[in-house]
């Protein structure tokens, strides 16, 4: 047997039971090119533009989610640009919900109203430490060290729920603008849990940014579940297979890169929550990849075959805008802050909206996932 033929049935093995966990099916009869490819033209043609339908992926990250706030003020400006679905865990859900909220009431500029006036009031409602609306890395190292929220919040505040009051989740149930992916992480096995428009709840986001340390698990049905980004942040290879629209834009917004050696507790604590925010995304996207492979290899007539053949999948990333962020706090919640991140945001929407219409021949790359691992 070649070389050729030994790994292309290793990717097959690989790629078979992702595809029938997240579609339903049996292996699949195509794959993405081996890097995601941004832009990419299918059958090296350029297709006209009659406008841009994208869905989103929206990574989470706590305060770090303004970003994807900007990224999303700018897109909701173009009378071009059009969404399908939207998937997010942690942050990430919160943006897509305070999104579709906003959409349903009032299209575009409801959209856009409604994402300013959720982070504005997140800022006004954070607690202030010396002036500085977020806790410090040294206090919430000690408290969660020597309390767990069971005991420190035994009634289980949590200032988000007040946040979403404003969201009509009936509604978005009986009439979503867009289709839904909100990733929470189940306790019991650590497993991903997709919940889809019509099962979305306050709970059900409050569940996909629970963080173990800071708040209680949030009990849906019966299973206990903390924040999605642990299992998949955000929920990528069912947004592709739930997706009707041939572009995904994934907004990165943790870190890859940090400090080379961190020595204090904070420090080393932020670099490992970055890691791990981080990894399922880069596994996630490696996975894709090998798909992408197979897809062109095979060359297959299926539904999901056409579509991995034609998928374009498009990156902005926070740390590219904001070189310093590995050393910020994703617990900053000053407005200073807030709309430093949404302008670096709006300004990485904007070029990438100015290079997409022609859908340059110059491809633009994801980064290698085994390069991208090794930098987490």
């Amino acid at each position: 047997m070649h070389n050729s033929q030994k790994l292309s049935r290793a990717l097959r093995a690989l790629v078979s039971p992702i595809l029938k966990q997240f579609i339903g099916g049996g292996a699949p009869s195509a794959a993405l090119p081996s890097h995601p490819i941004v832009g990419a033209p299918v059958n090296g043609e350029k297709p006209p533009r009659k406008g841009l339908r994208l869905s989103l992926a929206l990574q989470g990250g706590g305060s770090f989610g303004a970003f994807t706030w900007g990224v999303l003020d700018r897109l909701l400006e173009e009378k071009d640009v059009s969404f399908d679905a939207v998937s997010g865990a942690s942050a990430g859900a919160i943006n897509a919900i305070i999104l579709c909220s906003g959409l349903a009431r009032g299209g575009k500029e409801g959209g856009r109203k409604a994402l300013h006036q959720f982070w504005e009031q997140a800022s006004r409602a954070a607690p202030t430490h010396g002036g500085v609306q977020h806790p410090s890395g040294l206090a919430l190292d000690v408290s969660t060290r020597l309390m767990s929220p069971y005991q420190f919040n035994p009634l289980d505040f949590n200032p988000l729920r007040a946040l979403l009051g404003e969201v009509d989740f009936e509604a978005l149930r009986k009439d979503p603008p867009l289709r839904l992916l909100i990733g929470a992480t189940r306790v019991s096995d650590g497993g991903l849990r997709v919940f889809r428009e019509h099962e979305i709840t306050q709970d059900v986001v409050l569940a996909s940014a629970c963080l173990p340390l800071l708040q209680h698990a949030v009990t849906i049905d019966g299973e206990a579940y903390w924040d999605g980004g642990y299992a998949a942040n955000p929920p990528l290879l069912p947004l592709v297979a739930a997706s009707r629209a041939c572009d995904i834009l994934v907004v990165q917004i943790i870190p890859t890169h940090g400090e080379e050696l961190p020595r204090t507790s904070p420090g080393i604590i932020r670099r490992l929550n970055q890691m791990t925010f981080n990894n399922s995304l880069l596994h996630d996207l490696e996975n894709l990849s090998s798909m992408m492979d197979l897809a062109k290899e095979q060359d297959g007539k299926g539904r999901m075959s056409r579509k991995l053949r034609r998928l374009a999948l498009h990156r902005l990333s926070a740390e590219e805008k904001l070189p310093d962020l590995g050393e910020m706090s994703a617990f900053n919640l000053d407005w200073d802050f807030l709309t430093r991140l949404r302008d670096a945001g709006r300004t990485a929407a904007s070029e990438w909206i100015e290079r997409e219409p022609s859908r340059e021949a110059e491809v633009t790359r994801l980064p290698e996932p085994a390069d991208a691992l090794s930098s987490a």
